[in-house]
Formats: structure tokens, C-alpha cells, sequence
């Protein structure tokens, strides 16, 4: 009985039932036939006190930012940023797709986010320059991955949440792994665009006056997530007061600055936010009570004791934590995978001895990654969904940017120096 509901979970999942509602399922039929002796009240309190925490305000916040900002102006303003800055490499425009999620994930904080909007937004114009229509969707599935490990990405937050740790250290450790991929994923744009003869999206490199113009336009949606971090560090605000700043800046930016943001906006905007959040809280109240009965039957306790009879060295085990991650990646949508996994495995790497901050960005680095990998990648799915590209398609060209992102990994993973370098000064 104690591995059954498991079980359920997975059956439920691999017949195409949402993960919210086979979390929830699995738990059900535990505490009402299982464990028999926990009053359902109990099970009914975590319902609502999953959902009843002051930080996870954060998360709407950060939503309703990110859907301002495609209203704003301040997302069209980031990509001709980009443009400006990496259009007149070999493969312009894929180099564009890349640093537009680097740039945007410290808004928007949403992979599957980011991929729709930049498959609406940069795959059509990349198919009319010559780019076959796979290789425009896996690059911008790929680039999708970047978003949530840039502050403020809302997995960054979770993951705080879960493993007790400071928000504002996981913010600003985000940043070196986020860069490390935005680089991996740019040269390997740079080599397939060589062999393949892409273009670039602009003639020649821009001025100094041109780059500097731009940068003047698109300063306050490059500026949103260093105050954030800011903020954060010197006080002014807690995590959930700095969502609600987001907002607020974002709207300042959009009425007054770029004057983009009008009356009609707001009906979207608020739809498109109540419906990210509701699936997003809806998978936090699922796994929390999953989490209930994985807590019941010591699961944490048994996996901890299971994975420190393979080995002693901290390198071996941290390759088989990175393992179960990618293949459980491959299968479960991220936010749901870190929401059930990290309780599990945060006892482990503390009594392995590894800093927490340091093993939250391993986490969401690889989840990420699996993410876009086939067979169930979300980030996959959202794509070819708008572009029309068959998954087929779509797996014959993501390979190059999966190798690429698990460089990053290995790098994330056994350089904690590098990665640790800005928390540990914060």
C-alpha cells in the first residue's frame, strides 16, 4: 500500500489525466483506504493552508508582471535590445531568440511563458529569413529553459520556500547559470548556423550611438530585476511586496513611459494571470498533500537511506540525484517534479553537506532541461502546439541545445565556486 499511490499517479498521468488531479487522487485514495486512521479533516486543513502562505503571493505578482510587460511595450523594446545587440551574428535571429529569454526571464520568470509568446512573436519571422521551421521551435523551446533560473523566476521562489532558504541568495545565484546557458545555447546556434548558412538579421554590426540608444529605450525592463534583488538585500521590501512593485513598475512603464499599456489590456491581462496561477496553486496544494503521505511512509527517509547506500562520494551521488532528476524531468511537468522531488531529496544534500542554494539552482537547472526533452517536455509541447512543427520534427533538432544545456549542468553541478560566487558575496 505505501508505494500504491505511486502507482496511481503514473497510470493517471500516462493516460493524459493533468498532474494536479492525479497528485490528488493518489492522495485521496491513501488516506481514505490506506491509511484509515488520519481524520479527513486533516487532509482537508492542507488543502488550504498549502495554499495559505503569505510568499506564495509572490507568485501572481510575478505573473501579472509578466503579462503587463507584453502589453507595455517593455517586452518589444527588450527585443530590439537583443536584436542590436546579436543580430549581426551568424544565425541573427535564433542569437536574438536566446538573448530575449536571457533578458525577459527576469520578468516574465515562465518557461512555457516565454515559449509561447516568443513562437508567436520570432518563429514566423525566422521561417520568412530561410529558418526551417524545427530548428526555429527547438531553439525557442531551448532558449524557454533560460527563463525561470533568471531572478525572479517563480521555481527560484518555491524552492526557497520548500528547502528554508533566502529567497534573495537563490535570486542572485540564478544569474550565473542563467548566463552559462544563454552562452552554451548561442554557440551552438553559432556552429549549426555555419553549417547550415543562416543569416544573419542585420547587415552589420550596430553603432555605438545605435546600441546606446537602444539601451536608453529598454533601461527599465533591464533595470526591473537588479532592483527586485536590490530591494530585497537592503529591506525595503519582502519577496511578496517586490511582485507587487513588479507590477506596479511595469504599469508606471507602460502608461507613462511607452504609453502602450490602455484600458482594453487589463481584461487580458487578469485572465491570463487567474488562470497561470490557478494552475500553478493548484499543482502546490496537489503535491503538498501528495507530500502528506510520501512524509507518512518516510518515503524522504527511505530514498536518503537508498541513495547513501550506493556510494559515500558526494560526486557519485550527485550524478545519480542528477540522473533521477533528468528522467523524471523527461516525464512530469517542472513546477510539479521540483514541488514533489525537492522535500525528498533537501534532507539528503544536507546531511551530504551541500549548501542548499547551491543544490536549488543544480535542481532547476536540470528540471528545466527536462523540461524540453522528449517524451513529455512541456516547453516541447507549447511550441510545436503554436508552431505546427510535429514532435518528430521537433526531436531531430533539439538534440544539440540538450547536450549543450547538460555542459551546463555538469558545470552547475561540480563548480559550486563559480556558481556560489555571487550569493556568497551577497
Amino acid at each position: 500500500m505505501s508505494t500504491f499511490p505511486v502507482i496511481i499517479v503514473m497510470v493517471l498521468y500516462f493516460t493524459s489525466i493533468p498532474i494536479a488531479f492525479a497528485l490528488l487522487a493518489a492522495s485521496l485514495a491513501y488516506f481514505t483506504f490506506g491509511d484509515v486512521g488520519t481524520p479527513p479533516d486533516l487532509i482537508l486543513q492542507k488543502f488550504i493552508t498549502s495554499a495559505s502562505s503569505f510568499p506564495l503571493l509572490a507568485v501572481p505578482f510575478f505573473i501579472m508582471a509578466g503579462e503587463i510587460m507584453n502589453y507595455s511595450g517593455i517586452s518589444s523594446n527588450l527585443m530590439k535590445m537583443a536584436d542590436v545587440l546579436t543580430g549581426h551574428l551568424r544565425g541573427g535571429l535564433a542569437q536574438v531568440n536566446v538573448l530575449l529569454s536571457t533578458l525577459m526571464g527576469g520578468i516574465s520568470g515562465s518557461a512555457n511563458a516565454d515559449a509561447a509568446m516568443q513562437s508567436k512573436i520570432l518563429v514566423p519571422q525566422m521561417t520568412k529569413r530561410g529558418y526551417s521551421a524545427a530548428f526555429s521551435t527547438a531553439i525557442t523551446a531551448a532558449s524557454s529553459a533560460i527563463a525561470p533560473v533568471i531572478p525572479p523566476g517563480i521555481n527560484l521562489i518555491i524552492y526557497a520556500l520548500i528547502a528554508q532558504v533566502s529567497v534573495a541568495k537563490m535570486f542572485i545565484g540564478g544569474y550565473t547559470p542563467g548566463l552559462l546557458m544563454c552562452l552554451a545555447l548561442m554557440l551552438t546556434v553559432h556552429f549549426i548556423a555555419k553549417k547550415r548558412d543562416y543569416k544573419p538579421s542585420r547587415e552589420k554590426m550596430a553603432s555605438g550611438s545605435e546600441i546606446f540608444k537602444q539601451f536608453k529605450e529598454s533601461i527599465w525592463g533591464l533595470l526591473l530585476p537588479f532592483g527586485i534583488i536590490f530591494g530585497i538585500r537592503f529591506g525595503i521590501f519582502t519577496p511578496t511586496e517586490a511582485g507587487a512593485m513588479a507590477v506596479l513598475f511595469c504599469i508606471i512603464i507602460g502608461v507613462f513611459l511607452y504609453k502602450e499599456l490602455k484600458w482594453k489590456h487589463v481584461p487580458i491581462i487578469l485572465k491570463n494571470t487567474i488562470l497561470s496561477t490557478s494552475s500553478v496553486m493548484l499543482i502546490i496544494i496537489a503535491a503538498s498533500v501528495f507530500g502528506q503521505y510520501m512524509s507518512w511512509e518516510r518515503i524522504p527517509h527511505q530514498l536518503t537511506q537508498s541513495i547513501l547506500s550506493i556510494s559515500d562520494s558526494l560526486w557519485i551521488i550527485l550524478v545519480v540525484i542528477n540522473v533521477l532528476l533528468l528522467v523524471l524531468g523527461m516525464f512530469l511537468e517542472g513546477g510539479a517534479l521540483l514541488i514533489i522531488v525537492a522535500p525528498l531529496l533537501v534532507p539528503l544534500v544536507k546531511t551530504m553537506g551541500i549548501d542548499l542554494t547551491h543544490f536549488g539552482l543544480i535542481m532547476i537547472v536540470n528540471i528545466m532541461i527536462g523540461g524540453i526533452t522528449p517524451p513529455f517536455g512541456s516547453m516541447m509541447f507549447t511550441t510545436c502546439a503554436i508552431t505546427g512543427v510535429t514532435v518528430g520534427q521537433f526531436v531531430k533538432e533539439i538534440w544539440p541545445f540538450i547536450a549543450a544545456l547538460l555542459l551546463v549542468l555538469i558545470i552547475v553541478t561540480y563548480m559550486p565556486s563559480v556558481v556560489m560566487f555571487l550569493p556568497n558575496i551577497l
